[in-house]
């Protein structure tokens, strides 16, 4: 009997672990199904608004970057030099995806972008603001219904001498018409779209820098000027607009690059990406280097073209020509003044565009080998970009200047970079300049040469020029604008009883 009870509690017991070895595993193959499945794609992402990538990665201001895992040739067409970086890709969706593939140059150490078809595109919506807005400041008339001009039969003209260097709200507006044109260029790294929500960005039409030159003084019969009153009419239709109201204003662009334009109504558009020369005027609150976008002055003196100048045939070693007495923040120029007036291969004098102005800095930046870039009432100004297409190496004297793409450009290559307490320093700024030997000053000015392109505006705009370099700039921000956006609707439901029951109420949350 004892042994027949022992033979059935063996039988149970070998019974017992083989069901719990079975169901064990059974466990175990389900768990390794989960985590299998659970490294595929997520069905909670729309997989339309991400770029053909092989590979995706996020570089250090949470900008994306795609790697390509070819190799390619190197660029023998437009050149730019870069940051020591794989390469520069689209940011996410925004955009297309971009096949434009970097090779490192073994001669210089610097990156080479070749661009190749498939650009990255960036869809912008415009408003259709009145040309009271945009074009009519420069006194075009409507014809017909349309709100802009045919830009296929005649191009309004924009006004000349120093109005031209803020003129970049003009080329941007031209370079998105002129994307819907039939013949439109594959060049085109933003193109327009008629769906706002189709759209990575809003852009705004306003010619801000023009309105504020030629419209911020009030007739004598009037309380306000143009410029406030249009200003004031913008914030208006703006803020009552369904995109302004969907995202709070964030993914709206607008152009305000003279340093005094939009001033009554940039504290209450802060939300938007700002195009601006230098953040001077701006508290850092309204505008930052991580929110907007720093775009180059045109520059207003001739390019040198077929430049075979060398470092012997430019007899002036360091040249500066404009405005001396600034305000606080151009107080360097003033003491420069006085250090090198009486150097006899150094040009320090004062200029402006009256009286053949332009031509002589022309004439003088061409003939120098170095040329003063200092800040004046702001960090910036435009003699930077005067020099870089006179192929005159730059000398930035300014402590606070951001300056355009410099994410993507390495600006030590081509400038020498001197802090405003040792260029005060008895003869250090003339030592540092007659240090650097022709070799050296020769690799630069070809550096120049190569990069000019990359501030040039035109019509209608060219591969890796400025029109096309400030889109990609914008498209860098837009995925750091989306993710804000994203992460301020995670509270963005709550619950609220109605006569119908429960219903989800959106409610405003804060994005920065």
């Amino acid at each position: 009997m004892a042994e027949k009870t022992t033979s059935s509690l063996g039988i149970f017991s070998r019974n017992s672990l083989f069901c719990l070895f079975t169901i064990i595993s059974v466990m175990f193959i389900l768990s390794w199904f989960f985590v299998l499945r659970s490294t595929g794609h997520p069905h909670y992402i729309d997989h339309n608004l991400l770029p053909n990538s092989k590979l995706l990665a996020t570089s250090d201001n949470g900008d994306s970057t795609t790697h390509s895992q070819k190799d390619v040739e190197p660029s023998t067409g437009n050149r730019s030099i870069l940051v020591d970086i794989e390469e520069e890709a689209p940011p996410e969706n925004a955009i297309t995806q971009s096949k434009d593939e970097v090779k490192c140059n073994p001669n210089n150490g610097l990156l080479v972008a070749q661009e190749k078809e498939n650009k990255v595109v960036l869809k912008v919506f415009m408003y259709d603001l009145p040309p009271k807005f945009h074009f009519g400041l420069l006194d075009w008339k409507v014809q017909g219904d349309s709100v802009w001009p045919d830009i296929r039969s005649k191009i309004p003209d924009y006004p000349g001498g120093l109005n031209l260097q803020h003129s970049i709200e003009y080329w941007l507006a031209l370079d998105l018409l002129a994307s819907q044109l039939p013949e439109a260029q594959n060049a085109h790294s933003a193109i327009r779209v008629h769906n706002s929500s189709e759209a990575d960005i809003i852009f705004v039409p306003f010619f801000s820098s023009l309105c504020y030159n030629r419209y911020s003084k009030a007739d004598p019969h009037q309380k306000k000027s143009r410029n406030k009153l249009l200003q004031e009419e913008l914030v208006r239709f703006l803020t009552a607009q369904k995109e302004w109201k969907r995202s709070g204003g964030h993914d709206h662009l607008i152009v305000a690059h003279h340093p005094n334009s939009l001033l009554d109504a940039r504290m209450k558009l802060w939300p938007a990406t700002f195009i601006l020369a230098d953040f001077g005027r701006y508290p850092p609150n309204i505008a930052n280097v991580e929110k907007d976008v720093i775009a180059p002055y045109k520059h207003v003196i001739r390019s040198k073209v077929n430049d075979s100048s060398d470092f012997d045939s430019r007899p002036t070693l360091l040249y500066f020509q404009g405005a001396i007495y600034r305000k606080a923040g151009g107080f360097v120029r003033q003491e420069l003044f006085y250090l090198l007036k009486d150097e006899k291969d150094v040009h320090f004098a004062f200029g402006s565009v009256q009286k053949d102005g332009i031509k002589k800095a022309t004439q003088g930046m061409h003939s120098s080998k170095f040329c003063l870039n200092i800040a004046g009432d702001t960090p910036s100004s435009n003699r930077l970009f005067d020099a870089i297409a006179s192929h005159c190496v730059p000398v930035i004297i300014s402590d606070d200047i951001e300056l355009p793409y410099e994410d993507v450009v390495d600006y030590s290559q081509f400038c020498i970079f001197v802090r405003s307490r040792d260029a005060l320093k008895e003869k250090f700024l003339l030592n540092l300049i007659r240090g650097i030997r022709k070799d050296e000053w020769t690799r630069m000015w070809q550096k120049l040469k190569e990069v000019e392109n990359l501030y040039e505006f035109q019509y209608p705009s060219k591969e890796g020029d400025a029109v096309q370099m400030i889109w990609q700039a914008v498209a860098r921000k837009v995925p750091a604008i989306r993710m804000k956006l994203h992460k301020s609707r995670r509270f963005s439901r709550s619950l609220s009883r109605s006569d119908r029951g429960l219903r989800l109420i959106p409610s405003p949350s804060n994005f920065w």
